[in-house]
């Protein structure tokens, strides 16, 4: 293994087994079912290496422009004794060619985890699914947020992907949530998380449609919500329209602006590494003048995601973000 990626790993381990002590969840807490990051090789001083833990399987990104297979039996040898727990490896080579190898194989072990807990609260993942892991570590704290504040409301989760955001305000005691997404597949995995949780599942609140249609019937049948949440990927393109967080999140933002209720909240996640937070806070405080939209919060990404030992600079500086994951919480008005 390169000695460098030796001393980066390493020190990586010691400073989350520093803060284990403090918090049980790092390091895979006492029974092993949280997930967490454990090397963020972008600021950690190795940017083609990114590990991950859910549960007892390690999730290993190589995002080497050229994959080199040793590389992950070399990650995994020396995190192996370390956390002797783990029970599966998976490798997944993100500038590959083949989509199956951007997805991931099955590196060690047996079966990968098929669930983890956050903040007591389960939740289905696919690991191999997409070439993501299902679940995003970075919105840790918003689930949290939605947890203490979701109580009665009635909450739309638009690109909900597998769901998270939408299981974790239904743990917060939301009245109803409704989960959008395209892929019916993504949305059969958050259907996965109520029955874990032993939520009601029904049919009407998985609406696997593209957003712009979906937002289109929601106006037509003058349905509204309490939260509505917009966490779009950063680009995509359908017959139904196109989204570009970098250059058009105003666009996106105002298309549910109608659907939230007098006194409701929009919260609005953009993770588009190019576009600065000074310039998505522009963004927001344009959206803002008009007086019926106001910055409630600002919501950080943990800072053991982003690394604890950080040498590495983002593309674009996320201040007054901590992270290119930047999470606005807005109070809305409507017209009387």
């Amino acid at each position: 293994m390169d000695s460098h990626l030796y001393t980066f790993l390493d020190q990586a381990l010691a400073l989350r087994q520093d803060q284990a002590s403090a918090s049980r969840q790092m390091l895979g807490g006492d029974n092993h079912v949280e997930a967490f990051r454990l090397f963020n090789g972008f600021y950690e001083g190795y940017p083609s290496l990114v590990v991950d833990v859910y549960a007892r399987t390690l999730v290993i990104h190589d995002y080497s422009e050229t994959p080199d297979p040793s590389l992950a039996h070399q990650v995994f040898d020396f995190i192996a004794p370390r956390l002797p727990w783990l029970g599966a490896a998976i490798v997944k080579a993100r500038n590959s060619s083949a989509q199956e190898e951007k997805r991931g194989k099955l590196l060690l072990g047996g079966q990968p985890d098929r669930k983890i807990r956050e903040h007591g609260v389960w939740y289905a993942i696919d690991l191999l699914i997409n070439r993501d892991a299902s679940f995003y570590l970075d919105t840790s704290n918003l689930r949290k947020w939605l947890l203490e504040n979701s109580r009665g409301k009635s909450v739309l989760n638009t690109f909900a992907y597998t769901g998270s955001l939408g299981v974790a305000a239904a743990a917060g005691g939301a009245a109803t949530v409704v989960q959008t997404d395209l892929n019916r597949k993504f949305l059969n995995i958050a259907k996965d998380s109520c029955s874990l949780n032993g939520f009601p599942i029904r049919k009407q609140d998985f609406v696997a449609k593209d957003f712009f249609p979906a937002i289109a019937h929601f106006k037509s049948t003058k349905q509204t919500f309490d939260f509505v949440i917009i966490d779009p990927p950063f680009f995509s393109s359908t017959p139904r329209g196109k989204v570009d967080q970098e250059h058009e999140s105003e666009r996106l933002i105002n298309k549910v602006r109608p659907l939230i209720n007098d006194g409701g909240i929009l919260i609005a996640i953009n993770n588009a590494v190019f576009l600065s937070g000074i310039d998505y806070m522009k963004t927001l405080e344009k959206l803002c003048r008009d007086g019926y939209l106001s910055i409630r919060e600002l919501i950080a990404v943990p800072e053991e995601f982003i690394g604890l030992h950080r040498i590495g600079i983002p593309i674009q500086n996320p201040a007054p973000f901590n992270h290119s994951t930047k999470i606005a919480i807005l109070n809305v008005r409507r017209k009387q």
